[in-house]
Order: structure tokens, then sequence, then C-alpha cells
């Protein structure tokens, strides 16, 4: 929690970042190991196409979460460059990607639809997704365990396995950690999946 505090006053000490998002990448990853996530940490924010989107949706699948901003002016673009390779790579309908934007005044769906359509995205698998930005905050932080606000995100990408937990996170800018991250996704994908009632993937 003190990374997100000590993110949040270096942002406030930069020129103009309350007005302008400036991509701030480079931080630590989520702990590999399984990381506490908050059960109270559904979401439904707007996709690409304007629709809803709920984070029920990906019960039993296997999803990459990710945040960016579409006016990121060089990190956010390789971030999504590899993320639209990983899913060329894991052509699996039982896998997704979740990428929040953390500029949402300025991403709208019309914008995060034209900026999909600058990697070919599969827009049944990837979901580019805006909303309030107290809300992409708390997924963000409490879900993605990333550093969020405006303008300030990580260039991780996270696993998320069939029950919802998470599973690690590497670099997606730099090719061989994005490689062990498309390595981590088929590894999680080959996992057979639970068999309880339950089924929370949410």
């Amino acid at each position: 929690m003190h990374r997100i505090v000590v993110l949040g006053l270096a942002c406030m000490l930069s020129t103009g970042c309350a007005e302008r998002p400036v991509a701030f990448v480079g931080k630590p990853e989520p702990d590999a190991e399984t990381a506490p996530i908050d059960p109270q940490a559904p979401f439904t924010l707007t996709d690409q196409n304007g629709a809803e989107f709920s984070s029920e949706e990906l019960a039993g699948k296997v999803w990459l979460g990710a945040i960016f901003f579409a006016n990121c002016p060089g990190p956010c673009f390789r971030e999504n460059q590899a993320i639209a390779e990983i899913l060329r790579g894991v052509d699996d309908p039982d896998f997704m990607v979740v990428s929040l934007t953390c500029d949402p005044t300025n991403d709208t769906p019309d914008v995060l639809r034209r900026y999909a359509d600058r990697f070919d995205a599969d827009q049944a698998r990837w979901k580019l997704l805006t909303g309030n930005l107290d809300e992409i905050v708390r997924v963000g932080t409490k879900r993605f365990l990333l550093p969020v606000e405006l303008g300030v995100h990580a260039e991780k990408g996270v696993v998320f396995d069939r029950e919802g937990k998470l599973r690690g996170g590497y670099s997606l800018t730099d090719p061989d950690r994005a490689k062990l991250l498309q390595a981590l996704i088929r590894e999680v994908l080959a996992e057979k999946p639970a068999t309880n009632e339950g089924g929370e993937g949410t």
C-alpha cells in the first residue's frame, strides 16, 4: 500500500501531472504467489463498443489484466503490441484480456474502439474498459494490485486463473518478460477447471 502513496506523492511533485496524464512505468510486479485479492472487487465498466462489461463475464476464464491510456506516447503502445501478440499466440476462447484506461475522461468508448483497431483487437477476447476514475482506481489497486491514478500506471500484465485468483505478472514492455507472461498464461490455461459449484471467476 505504501508504494501507491509514494507514487501519488511523486505524481503531485511532477509538473502538470493533474492536468496532463503521463505514463508512469516500471513498478514492481505483484507477488507471483497467490496474492490477497479483495473479495468485494467485482466490477462493471464500459467496453470499447459502449457496452456494459461485468467481471462476471470472466467466470471460468483465464484472463490478463493491464492498465494503459490511449494518449500515452510510447510505453502503452508497446504494452498493447505485446498484448496483441499474446492474444495471437494464445488462441484459446477461455483466455481474455481486460485493459483499463487510467484516462477515462479522454478515453471514451469511441476513442478506445479506434485505438483497439490499431492492434486488430479480437473484440470478443480483448476488452478495453473505461468508466468512473474512482472505480478504475479501485479495480486497479484492489484487484490487479497495480498502481493506478490519472495517467499513472505500471506496464505490467497480471494473470488470473479460472477461480479469479491472481497468479503473477510480468512487464509487457520487456520482450523476455512478455514471453514469461505468455508461458504463465499457457500454464494456467492447462490447469483443469475447478469442479466445485462455486465457480467464482469474478
